[in-house]
């Protein structure tokens, strides 16, 4: 059967005694499950003993389907491997691990790099799944570090999504630079290119009124990588001078999934896992040109915690 793997790490300016106790004790997954955030209401079971081998995990949701975790060896403040069973809606059976290296940071500062990997097979027939299993793993796996690492840095995570359901909106134009990023690299790219985009506008004369929004017009599953447009939102009356260096893209009036996002941009990508669940579990059918978010506010205006990022995936018909 197709062997697949999937490996990712972070540094965590926190001590691993401190990033084991969040990776080992299953009391503190539903802190930071990358999963758990499409559906906090599913249900969740914790063995009483839950940070030693035999210490059970299990879940089962309408959204996030169900499964069971065992603590198969714990070496303290080093390793957690534990057997992964899905059970709902496909059945497999999984191998995952921790791997936690202590390092130091700037200034001295005591730290750890932690690496979270799974191992699983597919059937022969499913081969051709390979490539979109470890990319979307993958994805998941970085979101759910990023909280880890945020709480074991800060006691908290800055983010919070809230499914709004599906909506008619109006049109929308846009007017932007178009680049081209691999998933792990979108937030530092979209900096850069929001410099690019403002000193266009002001070359230009162009109204700096309209909100940022950012059109994902690409997604190539195989390689991981995102194809967007970033700009602001421009009337249907404006003419752009035919000099300028920025492209347009537009949508007509239509009906829309809506899901907000409170909190860090770093964590955007859970509000997009929660928009894609939720339209999968309701099947709804995506018009697949585009799907795009808008910066409803901004920072340094709204702090990081409080920064409220709406996103939009239109729907066929």
């Amino acid at each position: 059967m197709p062997a697949w793997n999937v490996e990712k790490a972070i540094e965590i300016a926190a001590p691993v005694s401190k990033v084991h106790r969040l990776v080992c004790d299953y009391r503190n997954w539903t802190r930071w499950s990358p999963w758990l955030i499409a559906e906090p209401q599913a249900k969740v079971d914790i063995s009483e003993a839950s940070d030693r081998v035999g210490s059970t995990y299990h879940w089962t949701g309408d959204v996030v389907g169900e499964g069971r975790l065992e603590h198969q060896r714990v070496v303290p403040d080093q390793l957690v491997e534990a057997r992964l069973e899905f059970l709902r809606p496909q059945k497999s059976v999984c191998k995952t691990a921790f791997r936690l290296e202590p390092i130091q940071l700037d200034q001295g500062v005591a730290g750890t790099r932690l690496i979270w990997s799974i191992d699983g097979t597919l059937p022969w027939y499913l081969f051709w799944l390979k490539s979109t299993i470890t990319t979307m793993v993958g994805m998941d796996f970085q979101r759910g570090l990023g909280m880890i690492k945020e709480f074991a840095e800060t006691e908290r995570i800055t983010s919070l999504t809230e499914v709004l359901g599906v909506e008619s909106i109006p049109s929308v134009r846009v007017a932007g630079f178009t680049a081209r990023c691999p998933v792990d690299q979108v937030n530092a790219s979209m900096q850069e290119m929001l410099g690019k985009v403002q000193a266009e506008y002001q070359e230009a004369g162009l109204p700096m009124e309209g909100a940022l929004i950012a059109v994902y017009t690409k997604f190539n599953m195989s390689e991981g990588v995102f194809e967007y447009l970033l700009g602001r939102a421009i009337p249907s009356t404006l003419v752009l001078p035919e000099y300028t260096k920025l492209t347009e893209w537009s949508l007509p009036s239509c009906r829309a999934l809506h899901v907000r996002h409170i909190g860090s941009y770093k964590h955007l990508g859970n509000a997009w896992s929660v928009a894609n669940r939720i339209a999968q579990h309701q099947r709804l059918k995506l018009d697949r040109r585009a799907t795009f978010e808008i910066y409803s506010t901004v920072p340094p205006d709204t702090a990081e915690d409080a920064l409220q990022t709406d996103l939009y995936l239109p729907l066929r018909g």
